[in-house]
């Protein structure tokens, strides 16, 4: 049995979950269904990020300890997760000591081997992101934040500091030669830009009187970096006896803001420690995928315009659509690429009555149906028929396996629906429901068995990002063991045609979707 190890970026506690959270772990938890149901052991990781200097500010704000602040807030990102079906498979938060325990751990080795010093540094500072930047990147930006369009700050600090400059070389033969690949390619390309300009070595600690933080072992007033801390909960997850065979992480996926930190940085810090006896398995991981945003109405998001999409929206998004719904759309227009992406309310009304109700849901029904109508609900015999679109559906699965396998969930979505679309074709073209005489029995029971083995076999792809309602559609069709896939039977076996054994008796059941008014 294969392993794969797939991770989103853990967030920072100093807000409550929004649109920018709920994607990215949805769509690592898309992927980590996609590679369960391959038989793959799967293991998810989210959770959050708690030792920012933002996160002490807003406690304060809010006349609470950083402790009690962070604990409410992880546990509301936890409960939004799993509202949302999101099947993480640990939630791990910087505060706990099995975290902190590593961190020490690592940095001290860092220390031992001279890769972590002592230094001074000044430069400008970006206060929001918690990085310094160089002072090309300063004038280019004209000393603002590119993330926030803050100022930059000059700041002058003794810091220990990582010798990151000291990697150029291993990170460039890392990322040209796609042994860690970087995804999207522009972003690859970006990223080997930025290092041959030139890397300058990086703080990895403060000085702080605040006791919230993780110290560097042997010096109390300095405090590990928030990057530093929160990069190593990667590693602090699965550095046990019965996890770490999941080591390399196959996919970080991360929002385009942080690739930096997951592209340079933490290969470099884990090349590092590699160098270490008994660390030799503390490669770099294999893949990081760097999405876009997500923007609202043509604008771009913020709480300043008052046009964030936060969780009471998403959630009355999903009383109105039902949870499938939302996570379809999100997947299937979600800025998995390079490009941004449009959150709108007409879109979602588009995508739920074009894609949902029109085509799987009305296909799905039509097929059951009209077995239920002719046949009392049994599958019959498989019967060539000139217009079958065998051919096209297998074409499709493969398109969609292959979209999957590079992490393309939403082409993998739309190949699925395109399956849908053939169905839809073929039965406007073999018109099963005017095949009524009875010498035309066998072949109207191929008709049917072409439609039901399609369908089939879109629900394979679909699941991953409608497990509720796919689920039902394989309780219907006789599929119910999809549900728990082995290592003998798993989708490599189920993407085969003929996957439904003739003489199986299915369920017409309810609509999948019903169909609903756009709001006013």
């Amino acid at each position: 049995m294969s392993r794969f190890y797939i991770s989103t970026p853990i967030y920072y506690v100093n807000d409550r979950p929004h649109i920018g959270h709920v994607y990215t772990t949805l769509i690592a938890d898309v992927i980590a269904r996609y590679h369960r149901l391959k038989g793959d052991d799967t293991f998810l990781l989210t959770g959050t990020d708690e030792h920012s200097n933002k996160v002490i500010e807003k406690a304060n704000e809010n006349g609470m300890s950083a402790e009690a602040w962070s604990k409410q807030n992880a546990d509301a990102f936890k409960a939004c997760f799993q509202s949302l079906g999101l099947a993480f498979d640990d939630f791990i938060r910087t505060s706990e000591p099995r975290h902190k325990d590593e961190v020490r751990l690592r940095v001290s080795q860092l220390l031992e081997s001279g890769d972590v010093y002592l230094g001074e540094y000044e430069g400008w500072y970006d206060e929001g992101q918690e990085e310094y930047v160089t002072q090309t990147a300063a004038e280019e930006s004209n000393f603002l934040s590119p993330i926030n369009k803050r100022p930059l700050v000059r700041r002058r600090e003794q810091n220990y500091f990582f010798r990151l400059s000291a990697y150029a070389d291993a990170l460039i033969e890392l990322i040209e030669s796609d042994a860690m690949r970087v995804q999207p390619p522009g972003r690859k390309q970006e990223m080997l830009a930025r290092i041959r300009d030139g890397l300058n070595d990086v703080p990895v600690s403060r000085i702080s009187d605040e006791s919230w933080g993780i110290q560097v072992p042997g010096q109390d007033r300095h405090v590990i970096y928030v990057w530093i801390d929160a990069l190593l909960n990667y590693l602090s997850a699965v550095d046990t006896d019965g996890r770490r065979h999941y080591w390399p992480a196959d996919v970080h996926l991360v929002g385009k803001d942080i690739l930096w930190f997951h592209a340079v940085i933490w290969p470099a810090l884990l090349l590092a420690l590699r160098k270490r006896p008994g660390n030799e398995w503390i490669a770099p991981p294999q893949r990081v995928h760097a999405h876009g945003f997500w923007i609202r109405e043509g604008e771009k998001m913020s709480k300043s315009m008052g046009n964030f999409v936060d969780l009471n929206e998403i959630d009355g998004y999903v009383a109105k659509y039902g949870l499938d719904a939302m996570r379809f759309f999100l997947v299937v227009a979600g800025p998995l690429g390079a490009a941004d992406a449009d959150f709108a309310r007409e879109r979602i009304h588009e995508a739920y009555t074009t894609h949902l109700v029109n085509t799987v849901g009305n296909n799905v029904s039509r097929t059951t149906t009209m077995l239920d109508k002719y046949f009392e609900g049994i599958v019959q015999a498989p019967l060539e028929h000139a217009a079958s679109p065998k051919q096209a559906v297998l074409d499709l699965v493969e398109q969609a396996r292959r979209a999957a396998d590079d992490l393309a969930v939403d082409r993998m979505t739309q190949a699925a629906v395109a399956i849908v679309r053939e169905v839809d074709l073929f039965i406007q073209t073999a018109q099963p429901f005017k095949m009524t005489a009875p010498e035309q029995r066998d072949a109207l029971g191929g008709v049917l068995y072409t439609c039901l083995e399609s369908l089939r076999l879109a629900s394979l792809f679909l699941w991953p990002v409608m497990p509720e309602k796919m689920g039902d559609v394989w309780k219907r069709i006789g599929c119910a063991q999809y549900l728990a896939p082995t290592a003998e039977q798993n989708l490599d076996t189920w993407c085969a045609w003929g996957g439904i054994a003739p003489g199986t008796k299915i369920e017409k059941g309810e609509g999948l979707f019903p169909r609903l008014q756009a709001d006013a």
